[in-house]
């Protein structure tokens, strides 16, 4: 052997100590972590789960290790937690202590650090404070955001007549309604139907989510480093959310031109008066990359989760016609067909109430949640968790937990329903996560979600080409987000 082939072993012999260290640390640092399957090298667990159920993969898993255990998602170590018991104690028990945003690698390269959905520690504090008071400025939870839904809920109408009764894909229709009112509240003004600019940035934005969903966006937030620097569909992540940042900027300068520091218009213009004020201040969080962050993130979550919902709800109702019949009767009894339904309708429909609520349920719009990071070293049920320790909660587990849901696994309103027929809250409904992380936006998405559905139930009956027997309410893809297979629907208009 040359001295070429020498230095080949030797330096192969090096590398595989330092790789067999390397996974004797791990077992060593893990001792006092929750269980979990042994890893291998470098691919962790990958073997033990598969893709396309990765939910099922893991719910296998916590049959065998309990419900807080470990797992390596490639060279990523997290804590997992499944069912409503353990996600409830770490996200609202003890939300301080899970309070950080852990790393989304798919997401990560537009929202990652800065802005309000996926930045930590001070920023976040005070970007969350500002973010609510100036949502609630500017209608949240009030008379004044619900009158912009029910007016957005009438140009839909308008605009599911224009199909005369043809098979359609509502998916753009539903997406400009629900982004509409996000935007009039980050951008000050709505979007037409027909605006082509927009319809391609609604396309680019579902683009992004069922690539993020797809097995190489999972790969590529197992595999970050490796992902890199391989070709692939998750390369086209990063390009359509930068497209995306690039439509948000824009319109932030539009704002800055136009700003009269006396008359806030919208979230933008509230945010560019507040860097104004601390100009002088050399450690605030109000300057632009947080500004153009924020509203990008605001924009992403406040128009996808809803409209992906609602293609859910039109997919489930157009399939089960009983359950939209009762929806029906129930909207005859209380609304009527002539005017546009309110949220004060809700506490006189139960059954309607109980719908929405398990379309939220069933629909499990983020099965995994979205990943959180201790911000201390914790003590946890009997376990130590380290500062920095990624964690999942599993939402998933906690929407089909059996011990909270009686037909956990089926479309069911009655379980939200009592033997008398009345709507029952249940503590383990978390489809937007819980605690100092839950969703900012939660109560607009629900009043969306309960207008929009009643309102298209008001004036059209679902149909769908063929047997409704054989819609598939499965969803297409189960990754980050749950996307509900594609299908064309048909709205027909009630009998006068």
């Amino acid at each position: 052997m040359g001295l070429a082939g020498e230095a080949s072993v030797y330096l192969l012999a090096c590398f595989l100590c330092l790789l067999l260290l390397s996974v004797w640390r791990r077992y060593g640092e893990k001792s006092h972590l929750p269980p979990g399957p042994t890893p291998l090298p470098v691919i962790g667990n990958l073997h033990q789960l598969k893709a396309s159920e990765m939910v099922k993969s893991i719910k296998a898993l916590s049959e065998k290790y309990g419900p807080v255990f470990t797992l390596h998602l490639g060279l990523r170590r997290v804590v997992v937690l499944w069912g409503y018991d353990a996600v409830k104690e770490a996200l609202v028990d003890r939300g301080d202590e899970f309070g950080d945003r852990g790393p989304l690698p798919t997401f990560g390269s537009v929202l990652d650090e800065y802005g309000v959905t996926m930045s930590n520690g001070s920023r976040w504090k005070e970007l969350r404070r500002f973010t609510l008071k100036t949502m609630k400025d500017l209608g949240m939870g009030k008379r004044s955001i619900e009158e912009k839904i029910r007016e957005e809920a009438r140009y839909l109408i308008e605009e599911l007549k224009m199909t005369k009764e043809l098979p359609f894909d509502p998916t753009i229709h539903i997406c400009n309604a629900v982004s509409n009112v996000t935007c009039s509240v980050l951008f000050g003004n709505r979007f037409d139907y027909q605006d082509e600019e927009f319809r391609e940035v609604l396309r680019m934005m579902n683009e992004a989510f069922v690539l993020s969903s797809s097995i190489y966006g999972q790969m590529y937030n197992m595999f970050t480093d490796i992902m890199d620097h391989l070709p692939g569909p998750h390369k086209r992540i990063y390009a359509l959310l930068s497209r995306i940042q690039r439509f948000t900027e824009r319109r932030v300068k539009m704002n800055q031109e136009t700003l009269d520091l006396k008359a806030p218009r919208d979230f933008i213009d509230h945010f560019l008066i507040k860097m104004d004020k601390e100009k002088e201040n050399p450690s605030t969080e109000f300057f632009k990359k947080n500004l153009v962050v924020s509203v990008l993130g605001l924009f992403i979550v406040g128009t996808q989760t809803v409209s992906t919902t609602l293609r859910h709800a039109l997919l489930l109702l157009g399939k089960h016609a009983e359950i939209a019949e009762k929806v029906l009767g129930e909207i005859d009894r209380v609304i009527g067909r002539d005017r546009i339904p309110s949220i004060e309708d809700r506490i006189k429909m139960p059954y309607a109430d109980a719908v929405i609520h398990e379309i939220l349920r069933f629909s499990d719009i983020l099965p995994f949640g979205i990943p959180h990071m201790m911000t201390q070293n914790t003590n946890f049920r009997g376990f130590k968790l380290p500062k920095g320790m990624e964690v999942y909660p599993i939402l998933s587990s906690v929407l089909h937990d059996p011990n909270h849901f009686s037909d956990p696994e089926n479309f069911s309103p009655g379980n939200f329903l009592d033997e008398n027929g009345r709507f029952k809250k249940n503590n383990a409904f978390m489809p937007f996560s819980a605690g100092k992380r839950g969703c900012v936006g939660e109560g607009m998405a629900r009043m969306e979600i309960f207008i929009y559905v009643t309102s298209i139930l008001q004036r059209f009956k679902l149909t769908f080409p063929g047997n409704p027997k054989d819609i598939d309410t499965r969803p297409r893809l189960s990754g980050f987000e749950n996307i509900p297979a594609n299908y064309k629907l048909q709205v027909i208009p009630h009998e006068s």
